[in-house]
């Protein structure tokens, strides 16, 4: 069965399927076409795979051009019908791993688009999946779930785990640029999976399991999620010391060795940082280990919009103004600077917290030209105007968005609190984070 398989990778003969056309399925599907591989890409989300073939790109990581073309040319076949699976060599799984509740992860995802393939399989199939997970997910919870129908690893199927890492809107590391982590349940589904990937990434890192690599991944998220929670419990403590954090990082830096900046915000968002650590602060719980550094960060970040909030009371108080009846103006919604995406982003938890104040809160975003998501009842941009800056009793800079005219806000704006380090020099109107 090996051998077969290899030879169908090696020749391109092999068809793939991915299951999940978001931000991680989409420009592997695409970049697996590219190569000349025929690839299926399933999605639940009837609305997406009809984007598609409308041409319409949703997602900023892979080129619009490239996603018609491989479609064009029926490399690549978005669809719906999970049926498509049992004409694929390798499967490839991509669905989102959300939490519970704060500390509980919920692989249902996962678990459906398991029975799907198990449902739809044919012998001799390689199934990785890329879905960030606690450590031990494959093993106890994917490999069961083929042994249920009597299927073997190594005789009918093989099985691995290599976790997704793109960055969105990275444009110097695609999915192609990041070295691919590969971790099988055995010798041969690494081996396997390794040379697919090798077909379309530049480089592959072997761990010794799938276990290992699920590892991995999480440590990586950690390490940022906890090195920016240190970062926001630094700019706390520093605005109690009436100390410029900003400046004090920017000295760090300067170090050669020994230190890597990390910065302050209104915490983190996205799905991975706020939410995979959680997966493996879950399982260390149960094996007995409770992780104070995850928990504890965690708790940082999500907290930083409420701080915010508490920072500009203050503020207002000191102009002789409430809080409740503020004209106030988010400039920023996303969770990150130039992506357009609203997974998570904290600027929206600030949002719901200044309304639920009463205050009175637009926004200005130049890649979210609307606004109506949770609580949050619909919004437009506000065009950046002069005149219109004028009326807002302080601007908070959310997200640093790249096509923003700051020089703008500078001149109009009565107070400015500056989340992100914008004006890296004093303003008489600019109050830093």
């Amino acid at each position: 069965m090996k051998s077969q398989l290899q030879k169908k990778i090696n020749n391109k003969s092999a068809k793939v399927a991915v299951i999940g056309l978001g931000y991680v399925g989409l420009p592997l599907a695409v970049n697996f076409a590219k190569a000349g591989y025929t690839t299926f890409g399933v999605d639940k989300d009837v609305d997406r795979v009809k984007r598609l073939l409308n041409k319409e790109n949703y997602i900023l990581d892979v080129a619009g051009k490239d996603v018609f073309s491989v479609i064009s040319r029926k490399k690549f076949l978005p669809g719906t019908d999970f049926s498509v699976l049992n004409q694929a060599d390798a499967i490839i799984i991509c669905v989102p791993t959300p939490l519970k509740s704060k500390y509980t992860p919920d692989p249902s995802f996962i678990v459906s688009a398991v029975k799907a393939i198990r449902e739809n399989i044919k012998k001799g199939v390689l199934v990785v999946l890329e879905s960030t997970t606690y450590p031990g997910t494959t093993e106890e919870l994917i490999r069961p779930e083929f042994e249920k129908a009597g299927l073997r690893i190594d005789r009918d199927y093989f099985l691995a785990f290599s976790p997704e890492r793109i960055d969105p809107g990275n444009k110097c590391y695609d999915v192609t640029k990041i070295t691919k982590i590969i971790g099988g349940m055995t010798p041969k589904s690494g081996a396997l999976t390794q040379s697919l990937y090798e077909k379309i990434i530049s480089k592959t890192h072997m761990v010794s399991s799938a276990k290992a690599a699920e590892m991995t991944k999480l440590l990586e998220n950690s390490f940022r999620l906890i090195n920016i929670g240190w970062a926001n419990e630094v700019a706390m403590m520093c605005r109690k010391m009436k100390i410029d954090v900003w400046e004090v990082i920017d000295a760090a830096k300067t170090k050669p060795f020994g230190f890597m900046p990390f910065y302050p915000g209104l915490g983190v968002g996205g799905h991975c940082i706020p939410d995979d650590p959680l997966y493996l602060y879950w399982k260390a719980r149960h094996h007995g280990f409770s992780s104070k550094f995850i928990k504890l960060s965690a708790d940082i970040n999500s907290g930083m919009p409420q701080y915010a909030v508490g920072v500009l009371a203050d503020l207002l108080k000191k102009q002789k103004k409430k809080l409740s009846g503020a004209k106030i103006l988010v400039m920023g919604v996303t969770y990150k600077k130039d992506v357009k995406d609203l997974r998570r982003s904290p600027p929206l938890v600030l949002i719901e917290l200044l309304e639920a104040k009463k205050a009175a809160v637009d926004y200005h975003d130049p890649v979210i030209p609307y606004l109506e998501i949770g609580k949050i009842r619909k919004k437009k941009s506000v065009p950046l105007t002069a005149k219109n800056v004028k009326a807002y009793d302080c601007v908070i800079i959310t997200t640093d968005h790249t096509d923003v005219n700051y020089s703008l806000l500078l001149k109009n704006a009565g107070m400015i609190f500056d989340v992100r380090n914008v004006y890296k020099t004093n303003h008489a109107n600019v109050v830093k984070l």
